[in-house]
């Protein structure tokens, strides 16, 4: 199959690498890259981008840098629905809102794109094993898709990490290591023992291929909304996935696909907000014609949010996360926890869709931007569940409360049914 791929460029220094550099990040500066293309011009096939014979996030394989498909997982990954939440957008006097249930992936979760994308690339380039740091999420995903083809994967985790995802990596068969410490402890052990073993190192943030696999979700929008909207809310942390998003909307403009692009929601907690501080500080020093990429620094945090899909101290994937706002004209909004809890519920309740507490970060921070009026009543939006509840069901609970306690009696049950 074609590839428009080209090469590489550093977000920091804007250096440029050809298509067969064998790193991750940028040599000359040591900041992260991202994948670039040559796309055709004025292509007279208008739908070029979308191949209708694949169901999953292949059939955009031409906006994607690989040419030989064959050694995929076999699993369905994308084309998660795109679902028309009137009743929630109420909540927040927003017309016309929807939720893209991520949920719904093999791994019930938004890394499977980006599993995906990183399985290619360790397979293509002959890799033996492939290893990853998460805090549940991105290494579940990553196990289920390494299960799916018979490809060894190793696993660091922080020990505190939601027993689901524990569960999840183990019975898909993963070597997994459970590291006393946060996540950014975990990251920096795998990115040693990777440089060490040769591994292939499929950590979000450093990697650039797992950004392919996440913009996947701005195409799969564009497709199933027929149009661009105008914002996209998503949940923060790592800064990985608005960053992927934010390349698949560009990627779109580039290859002449569509003429705009959405303003980004960067949605995070107040107890794990650094590329929202990183915000604060890029505008600050563009709106004063001082913002130098080349030399900016995201700030690192102490992160403690019961959201632990999004809790990280330092991001690391911030700088691309931070410019996919800027660049986007868009927010970054943070909320308490408390107000991420009573999402859960809420997005149920409203829409059909259970959601982990990072996911319900996003429906948090855009009922906030409604408020705020950062985001107008009769704007197109779309926000992000990028991950199933059952990743979390303790929180789930702390948010939804107990069963009524019932004697075993039909005057019992019916008494308790009264003002149902």
């Amino acid at each position: 199959m074609k590839t428009h791929f080209s090469g590489f460029r550093c977000f920091a220094c804007g250096h440029t690498f050809p298509a067969d550099f064998p790193g991750f990040v940028c040599p000359d500066c040591g900041a992260n890259l991202e994948v670039r293309y040559d796309w055709p011009a004025n292509h007279p096939d208008p739908s070029w981008w979308i191949d209708i014979r694949h169901d999953d996030i292949l059939r955009y394989h031409a906006l994607l840098p690989f040419a030989d498909l064959s050694s995929a997982s076999p699993l369905r990954v994308g084309m998660t629905p795109l679902l028309p939440a009137p009743r929630l957008g109420a909540l927040a006097g927003l017309s016309n809102l929807y939720v893209k249930d991520d949920g719904q992936n093999p791994s019930a979760s938004f890394k499977d794109r980006a599993g995906t994308a990183a399985l290619l690339r360790a397979r293509q380039v002959g890799a033996t094993v492939i290893c990853g740091a998460s805090t549940g999420n991105a290494g579940s995903s990553m196990a289920c898709l390494s299960a799916s083809v018979g490809f060894p994967c190793v696993i660091f985790v922080p020990e505190t990490a939601p027993a689901a995802k524990i569960a999840q990596l183990l019975v898909f068969g993963a070597r997994v290591l459970a590291v006393h410490g946060t996540y950014d402890d975990a990251f920096d052990l795998c990115m040693e023992v990777c440089r060490r073993r040769g591994w292939f190192n499929r950590n979000t943030g450093y990697n650039p291929f797992t950004r392919e696999g996440k913009k996947t979700a701005a195409f799969e929008i564009v497709e199933q909304l027929g149009g661009v909207p105008d914002w996209v809310a998503v949940p923060v942390g790592d800064g990985n996935i608005i960053s992927g998003v934010w390349k698949g909307f560009r990627d779109l403009r580039e290859a002449g696909v569509i003429p705009r692009l959405p303003r980004l929601l960067c949605a995070q907690s107040e107890a794990s907000d650094a590329i929202t501080r990183g915000v604060a500080l890029a505008r600050a020093a563009q709106q004063a014609g001082t913002l130098d990429w080349s030399s900016f620094a995201v700030p690192s945090v102490a992160a403690t949010t019961v959201a632990d899909s999004i809790s990280v101290d330092i991001p690391r994937d911030g700088l691309a996360a931070v410019r996919a706002v800027l660049e986007s004209d868009g927010a970054a909004v943070t909320v308490p926890d408390a107000d991420i809890l009573a999402a859960i519920p809420e997005i149920a309740r409203n829409a059909g869709v259970f959601s982990e507490p990072a996911a319900a970060t996003a429906w948090a921070a855009l009922k906030a931007a409604a408020a705020q009026s950062v985001v107008a009543p009769s704007d197109t939006v779309v926000f992000l569940s990028t991950g199933n509840g059952l990743k979390d069901v303790a929180s789930a609970r702390k948010a939804a409360g107990a069963p009524l306690p019932l004697e075993n009696s039909i005057d019992a049950a019916m008494a308790a049914t009264d003002s149902f």
